[in-house]
């Protein structure tokens, strides 16, 4: 006679160690999600919603619509500030392009002494940025400024020059004061781009008969395109956000000709229009996001 065995089977292990593996795995990246949810998603979505209330310092607001983004439209102040921030953005990364290339080519050469060069290359990018910027306002003083004074004694110009408070010179003023501090970061980057460079990339072109432009146009520039359009989006963003450079210089003067988007955002927070400061800030989003966007879809073609 067969006996069944009425005895359950053994049961299943509901959490194997595939499951503990990735709970430890959520456990040690919980904080720091948090802390990104804490510091950027919440003060972010914040202002979007802020941006959308008549929202005063003393008072929580009322929702308002698009009341405030179709105030600043119908400003001259605001078209002033788009403008001006697209021409420092694009003048300004052109010429630290230029600049930061060059002298990236010249001390990637075996020169004497290039480390001590390499190092005063890096003293504005090193030094703080009101300090270098309220030092280039001494500069461009009209009475006892530096750049007046060196013009008068060489004779290049016997006038007084007031730099930051004529419309024809201020932008120019405040985008030369902003290349100089930002070039370095351009420069140290393309400087390491060049490093990492295979020379025997270069050595192949020779043999293939290609002359110094060549080998810069086809071996230098493609090897170094990535870093260039990473630092590109940086400072594009970086300029695009600054303050130091314009309210220390100009505080968007004179008659709004350096006005820019964080300035006139600054000027709706001394106003107490907490609202209206933040509609300023949303109105860069799309700026900011069409920047990424283009940047990212140059690296995933060329990984392609």
């Amino acid at each position: 006679m067969t006996t069944v065995s009425t005895q359950n089977p053994a049961p299943r292990r509901r959490f194997g160690g595939g499951f503990k593996l990735k709970l430890f795995a959520y456990a040690l990246v919980a904080p720091v999600v948090l802390l990104i949810l804490g510091l950027v998603a919440y003060p972010f979505l914040f202002a979007i919603w802020v941006s959308f209330t008549d929202m005063v310092i003393g008072s929580t607001g009322n929702f308002i619509g698009f009341k405030n983004f179709e105030y600043l439209a119908g400003t001259a102040t605001f078209w002033a500030a788009i403008r001006n921030t697209i021409v420092i953005v694009l003048v300004s990364d052109v010429l630290k392009l230029v600049i930061g290339l060059g002298l990236a080519l010249l001390v990637h050469q075996n020169l004497p002494g290039r480390g001590i060069f390499r190092s005063f290359l890096m003293l504005p990018w090193a030094m703080p940025a009101f300090v270098a910027f309220l030092t280039w306002r001494v500069l461009y003083q009209p009475i006892g400024g530096g750049i007046n004074l060196i013009l008068n004694q060489t004779g290049l110009y016997a006038g007084t020059v007031d730099w930051l408070g004529t419309r024809t010179t201020a932008m120019a003023s405040v985008i030369i004061a902003s290349v100089w501090r930002g070039f370095p970061f351009w420069f140290i980057s393309i400087l390491a781009a060049l490093q990492s460079v295979p020379k025997e990339l270069y050595e192949a072109a020779i043999v293939d008969g290609a002359n110094t432009w060549q080998r810069f146009w086809n071996v230098t520039i493609p090897s170094i395109l990535p870093v260039i359009i990473v630092t590109t989006l940086l400072s594009s963003i970086w300029t695009a956000n600054g303050f130091e450079h314009v309210w220390l210089l100009t505080a968007g003067g004179p008659s709004d000709a350096t006005m820019v988007f964080p300035v006139l955002a600054y000027f709706g927070m001394q106003t107490q229009r907490i609202g209206e400061a933040a509609a300023v800030s949303v109105y860069m989003l799309p700026v900011l996001a069409i920047l990424v966007i283009f940047a990212t879809s140059l690296m995933m073609r060329r990984e392609e």
